[in-house]
């Protein structure tokens, strides 16, 4: 008998059904994010959980169990009592956990200040934050319009051509900003987009100054754009807040009295999610 053959007759006499020819298995790892993900929300389920209860609920070997753990407590996603051999959620998943419930709330708080938003100038307003060095729309209250700027939720921009992309990026010092986009060209979408560092780093300080950012047709041709960070409690930049429309509709006059409206509302949210407003209280 070959060595295939044995191999097959081996794995039938263990109950185990022969894989059949093309089947490919999943690779081994995303079975093992698999396992880790079904083990973290074990731990999370439990007020403290034991590595035989953790096997037994999971059907996987002890020692499988006790390498997938120790791999997640390195990240930070897990914690090992030594005295009493539990194991909790850590510190990580909590930072993570709390992270989508700002974000969410973030999304639900807005929406009244992008509603009066609107209300107040007309165009489109949204409500975005910085992720991974690019800009991710949360929600959005359309303009009636018939010709608007329409962001869908989860769609990424990039930062350096974005109203509330610059908005973030001007609450950074500089060295943090060149850090970021140091592995990363500056795509050129227009003849107004800032696709050098320099150019980016001038327009930045004048945002500073000024108190909003504009989006002056720099990712959309006819498309511009005034931006004003939102802050969380610790006074950092946790997302932008913008109204956007056809150029033809927001001339620099136009852009010029917005500016206020739209930095009113990012106090008006900051506040309203417990954050500091720079300069404030």
């Amino acid at each position: 008998m070959s060595r295939e053959k044995s191999m097959v007759v081996h794995e039938k006499t263990r109950g185990r059904p022969g894989r059949k020819a093309g089947e490919n298995a999943a690779p081994a790892s995303v079975q093992v994010l698999d396992r880790s993900l079904r083990l973290l929300d074990l731990v999370a389920q439990a007020d403290g959980a034991a590595l035989t209860w953790l096997a037994e609920e999971s059907g996987m070997a002890p020692s499988t169990v006790h390498r997938l753990l120790t791999s997640l407590a390195a990240h930070g996603m897990v914690a090992h009592d030594a005295e009493t051999g539990a194991w909790t959620i850590g510190v990580k998943a909590f930072e993570i956990g709390t992270a989508y419930l700002r974000f969410r709330k973030l999304g639900a708080v807005s929406r009244p200040f992008l509603k009066n938003l609107v209300e107040g100038c007309g165009e489109t307003a949204n409500i975005a934050i910085e992720e991974a060095g690019d800009v991710v729309f949360l929600a959005q209250a359309e303009s009636h319009a018939p010709m608007r700027a329409f962001f869908r939720p989860g769609r990424r921009g990039p930062i350096h051509a974005s109203g509330i992309g610059k908005a973030i990026l001007s609450t950074w010092d500089d060295g943090r900003i060149a850090a970021l986009l140091a592995d990363r060209p500056l795509e050129r979408f227009t003849a107004s987009t800032r696709d050098t560092l320099p150019a980016l780093l001038a327009d930045i300080a004048i945002i500073r100054a000024r108190g909003w950012s504009i989006d002056d047709e720099e990712h959309t041709l006819g498309m511009r754009c005034v931006a004003v960070p939102v802050f969380d409690e610790y006074g950092e930049a946790i997302a932008g807040i913008s109204v956007s429309g056809p150029a033809v509709r927001l001339p620099d006059g136009k852009i010029a009295a917005i500016g206020p409206v739209v930095q009113a509302a990012a106090e008006g949210l900051t506040k309203a999610m417990g954050g500091r407003w720079p300069g404030g209280a």
